[in-house]
């Protein structure tokens, strides 16, 4: 009686134990392969929103141009219409070829924000693909989303910024290094009239920031 009393409760414990490690798989399966999955389709369809949105406004700011080409008001009061991704403003889109990374720039910086994209940091009010230095900012989650894979980008490395005018420059890293989260040094660094992007992110333990410069060719 009591060794099989015994037994039911081996046999109680190995049942949650299988149940545990199966909740526990599962959660690894969504986190790191369901969850990336899902969040790259909702960037694709943002990305091909915005670059549909941005397409109008071009076509819709040429036709007020050719109506009244002499009236600088006709194009100066236009307004372009925004693409937002989950209720953010998106200033445009970034890809990485080597990390497989194509994700929405959001024009703000919170939680919220970096819980659903990458964003700009600095500087305030920026305009992508302009002349100085815009930093962009990515959490590190550690399994290929937004700047998870940036400690594998080299110098050398191109990285493509689209912005809300429907240009896309490319950009080549040129410098690589860590630093502490308090760091900011590098923000306000004279580029000598090009653009210039910064990438900020987590290193895997946390404890510091991987940060990448790249200037734009040409």
């Amino acid at each position: 009686m009591t060794a099989n009393k015994y037994g039911n409760v081996l046999t109680a414990i190995l049942i949650v134990l299988i149940i545990s490690i199966l909740v526990g798989v599962g959660f690894l399966v969504y986190n790191y392969v369901i969850k990336p999955r899902l969040e790259g389709n909702r960037a694709i369809e943002a990305i091909a929103e915005f670059d549909k949105n941005v397409e109008e406004n071009n076509a819709e700011e040429g036709e007020q141009t050719s109506i009244n080409p002499e009236n600088e008001s006709s194009t100066s009061d236009y307004t372009k219409s925004k693409t937002y991704y989950k209720e953010f403003v998106m200033l445009g889109y970034i890809t990485i070829p080597k990390t497989n990374v194509k994700q929405p720039i959001l024009d703000v910086v919170t939680p919220e924000s970096l819980n659903t994209a990458v964003a700009v940091l600095y500087p305030s009010n920026p305009q992508l693909n302009q002349p100085g230095n815009v930093v962009i900012v990515g959490h590190n989650y550690r399994n290929g989303q937004f700047f998870s894979d940036n400690k594998k980008l080299s110098v050398g490395d191109k990285i493509m910024i689209k912005d809300n005018s429907g240009t896309e420059l490319t950009y080549t890293i040129y410098q690589k290094f860590e630093t502490s989260e308090q760091d900011t040094s590098f923000y306000t660094r004279n580029t000598n009239g090009v653009a210039e992007i910064t990438l900020s992110t987590c290193t895997d333990d946390t404890k510091a920031r991987i940060i990448i410069l790249a200037r734009a060719d040409g």
